[in-house]
């Protein structure tokens, strides 16, 4: 997520809130994260609403009370606090405001998984959900497609994933779907994957290899990775017998191929120039 400066300090004060209510015992943080983006969803919808609390023009204390005039039976005290703070800063577009809240809304699940100890399993879960989007063409053009409807979507994604993975996974696996903008949806769950493994402070490898690999072997490639990188590594691996034989590791824009056929690819090329 990209934000001009006006919207980053605003998203500054907003994550000092969320951690605010998030570090009361009372509060849960499940619970503000769900609210959160299903305050996205409804300013997605509702275009004039999300111009007028993104109206800088406008008073900070009149913005705050239309959102308390509209939301305040339907959200926790928390969720309110946090969304009262996002809404009377100053963003650069009423779209930065929603990237903003979207991404609050993240955080807060994320540390619900973390206070709970299943963030490791979230990271795993929305790579696996990642590799079978990519896996088939046929959902993700389906999960990609514009014009079709979000509860469909939504419809799709808890019939494929229910029940199989944490909630935490399935919230921010659907929210990834239904804001993809024209993105690739594994693109945006990998980038899910990212931020899990950054609350470890750690960097994802993504490691394609031709076969599986011992407890030992990935051991020595994340000591390996994390000496390179200078920290910890999340290794997320995903096994493709047509690599002929070795593996590819991507972190980050750097890509590293020891593959076989990688090898071979960079031969054919050197034999066409």
């Amino acid at each position: 997520m990209t934000l001009h400066a006006a919207s980053r300090e605003a998203l500054g004060l907003a994550e000092n809130t969320l951690g605010e209510v998030l570090g009361d015992a009372g509060t849960d943080p499940a619970t503000v994260g769900e609210e959160l983006l299903s305050v996205v969803d409804l300013l997605t919808g509702e275009i004039g609403l999300r111009r007028a609390v993104a109206d800088a023009s406008s008073a900070p204390e009149a913005r705050k009370n239309l959102l308390r005039s509209l939301l305040e039976s339907k959200l926790s005290a928390p969720s309110l606090k946090v969304l009262e703070t996002a809404v009377s800063s100053r963003w650069s577009s009423p779209r930065e405001l929603l990237d903003g809240i979207e991404s609050l809304g993240r955080s807060a699940l994320l540390t619900s998984a973390e206070k709970t100890g299943n963030l490791d399993t979230v990271e795993d879960e929305l790579f696996r959900v990642a590799r079978i989007v990519a896996g088939e063409p046929a959902l993700e053009r389906a999960l990609s497609e514009q014009t079709a409807p979000a509860e469909a979507k939504r419809t799709l994604v808890r019939t494929l994933f229910s029940d199989k993975v944490d909630v935490v996974t399935e919230k921010l696996a659907e929210q990834a779907i239904l804001r993809n903008r024209g993105r690739s949806v594994a693109g945006g769950l990998d980038q899910l994957v990212k931020l899990a493994a950054e609350r470890r402070q750690r960097a994802v490898a993504y490691v394609t290899t031709a076969s599986e690999l011992s407890g030992e072997q990935r051991s020595q490639l994340a000591e390996k990775l994390a000496a390179i990188y200078g920290k910890q590594i999340s290794l997320r691996i995903e096994v493709d017998p047509k690599l002929g034989g070795g593996l590819i590791v991507r972190v980050g824009d750097e890509v590293m191929d020891g593959s076989a056929a990688g090898r071979i690819e960079a031969l054919r090329r050197q034999l066409a120039g």
